[in-house]
């Protein structure tokens, strides 16, 4: 499905507007509005302390939301991408949970207390996952089915899921701060953990980035791409390098946050279609308003407590995972 290089622009601009409202509605929205002089006087340092400490922190949580969006986003187009599966996202083939296993291991067992330590521990979690997964879905005929991926996924999922329990259960120490951090949000922001997960995000974007082209090639199908001139193999290391990257930096500084790179990559090839050359960057702007919209989305419908980003968005997802697989099983029909 293409479109029309106006029609992409068009899209553009809308989706750089509504990023700015939901940005603006981040930072005012919360237990407590916040008005646009608080805003402009805690920037110009000229509010009183608790003023000033509520703004940045509104600001910080912001600012990661949209990282952690625009990273699990982008992320899950290049796996749809190298793949070549509709079904592939980080949460659903395994990759999120290998992540979080990798960092509860990390806390429990190795002492880890930075976010450093926690963004290394997540990306070999999640590279492990992924490698796995992918290896396990490959077998038998046909190779790396969507559906035998999705299966390999899941399976990987609950036992990642089962392992870090039995880590956490006996630890009461570490329980109650893994157990929140497994729901998936970002209401724990701040600036050092934007400092420190930022250059990792940034190098898995470019990685991806990188690889849109050959990710175009790749779409073709394995035979048609490597006549073209294409390393296939390589190409699928690269974005899955890229991928892996983004996933494991995000859910160390976030928890597990489900189907953001599921629902992002398929909205965005209703606007822009399917060149990664566009793809890519929409996912990673709309990743970070899906994101940042349900964290805001969170802070209203239960205030003046709050839902965490990870119920937000697997209440959105996992009817439209079900209509995905629907529509595959059609096809296949």
């Amino acid at each position: 499905m293409r479109r029309p290089a106006r029609v992409r622009v068009a899209w553009l601009l809308v989706t750089i507007a509504v990023l700015v409202v939901v940005i603006v509605a981040s930072v005012s929205i919360g237990s407590r509005t916040v008005s646009l002089d608080e805003i402009l006087a805690a920037l110009g340092g000229s509010a009183d302390g608790l003023g000033e400490a509520s703004v940045v922190k509104r600001i910080s949580r912001t600012i990661m939301a949209m990282l952690v969006g625009a990273a699990l986003g982008l992320a899950g187009a290049v796996m749809q991408g190298v793949t070549r599966n509709p079904l592939a996202d980080p949460s659903i083939l395994g990759v999120t949970m290998g992540a979080s296993l990798a960092v509860v291991v990390g806390i429990a067992y190795f002492g880890l207390w930075t976010y450093t330590g926690y963004i290394w521990a997540a990306i070999i979690g999640a590279g492990i996952a992924a490698v796995f997964v992918y290896a396990v879905g490959s077998l038998g005929r046909g190779g790396a089915t969507p559906l035998k991926l999705v299966l390999a996924g899941a399976a990987t999922s609950a036992a990642a899921t089962s392992f870090i329990s039995a880590v956490v259960l006996p630890r009461g120490d570490i329980a109650g701060g893994v157990r929140s951090w497994q729901v998936g949000g970002v209401g724990g922001a701040s600036s050092e953990a934007i400092e420190q997960v930022l250059p990792f995000l940034v190098v898995g974007a470019l990685i991806c980035f990188l690889a849109a082209r050959p990710l175009n090639s790749l779409a073709l199908g394995d035979d048609l791409a490597a006549g073209l001139g294409e390393r296939v193999v390589l190409t699928r290391a690269v974005g899955a390098l890229g991928s892996v990257l983004l996933c494991g930096a995000a859910t160390a500084v976030a928890g597990p946050i489900a189907f953001v790179g599921l629902i992002v990559p398929h909205t965005c090839r209703l606007l822009v279609g399917v060149d990664h050359r566009w793809l890519l960057p929409f996912s990673a702007l709309v990743g970070a308003i899906l994101v940042t919209a349900s964290d805001v989305l969170g802070r209203v419908v239960a205030r003046p407590a709050e839902i965490d980003v990870g119920i937000i968005t697997a209440l959105l997802g996992a009817p439209i995972f079900i209509a995905i697989v629907r529509r595959q099983k059609i096809r296949e029909v």
